[in-house]
């Protein structure tokens, strides 16, 4: 029965992935405290582990990483939104998978953990079950998409974005490495603010950055959201802080730790 190890520095993950053999297949989970969806995702994880031997050496490896807390980790493996699985073997990404939906997390991970490594040899997603090889995949014809369907798919999705946390940042880049002028200048006054919040790097989800400009009705970036609703970008920020100095009090740190 494997388990799902909390990764807690910078030095912690080098280690861990120089101390790793070529054949094992390294399932990392990025989390967040503040994202519901994450702690969904947890049990689901705790559930797919427990399947799966802690045997010597591991055919799986099973982490979680504070999203915000190690951004530099987040960033090498291009994560902008939470939660995010990232499956590795022998330092290549194998295959990523964005949001909270058990069934792709299911698969991606029994996909890649029955298939054959470079020496060979295969691994069994099963604990004590007999080993498997898959079978080579079958490209199948797309089935043409349905415009509304597409549409009404991306809508759910950005109205799910915009409440992962009560402060949510659409920015260019991230906190750490702003990619234009007006995304830093916000960063900047929600770190002067104490503010605890959410972000999400719109340049590197094209859907996102010109979908939700329309679900906005809001055509530029940076858009700061609260509450699920749009208060606006950069100048509005500043019009409000002007009106009303306490505006962020009850996002900041403190009122969370109250």
């Amino acid at each position: 029965m494997s388990k799902i190890t909390e990764i807690e520095s910078d030095a912690q993950w080098e280690q861990l992935l120089g101390s790793l053999p070529a054949s094992t297949l390294l399932i990392v989970s990025f989390h967040a405290p503040w994202a519901a969806p994450c702690a969904q995702m947890k049990t689901v994880l705790e559930t797919l582990a427990a399947e799966y031997p802690a045997n010597d050496p591991p055919s799986t490896k099973w982490v979680s990483i504070n999203a915000e807390e190690l951004s530099d980790i987040s960033e090498t493996y291009d994560v902008t939104a939470v939660p995010f699985l990232v499956l590795i073997r022998n330092g290549q990404v194998l295959e990523t998978v964005s949001g909270s939906s058990a069934v792709k997390v299911r698969t991606a991970i029994e996909t890649h953990a029955n298939r054959t490594d470079a020496a060979g040899a295969a691994t069994s997603s099963v604990a004590n079950g007999p080993e498997q090889v898959a079978a080579p995949k079958v490209e199948e014809p797309s089935a043409p998409v349905d415009p509304e369907k597409a549409k009404e798919e991306l809508s759910k999705r950005l109205a799910d974005l915009v409440k992962a946390a009560p402060v949510m940042l659409f920015m260019k880049g991230t906190p750490s490495g702003p990619q234009c002028g007006f995304s830093r200048q916000l960063v900047a006054i929600l770190r002067e603010n104490s503010v605890k919040y959410g972000f999400f790097n719109i340049l590197a989800d094209d859907e996102v950055r010109q979908g939700l400009k329309e679900f906005a009705d809001w055509p530029t970036y940076p858009q700061l959201w609260i509450d699920g609703e749009l208060v606006g970008g950069l100048d509005i920020i500043k019009e409000e802080l002007g009106n009303d100095p306490d505006f962020f009090k009850p996002y900041s740190v403190e009122a969370s730790a109250a």
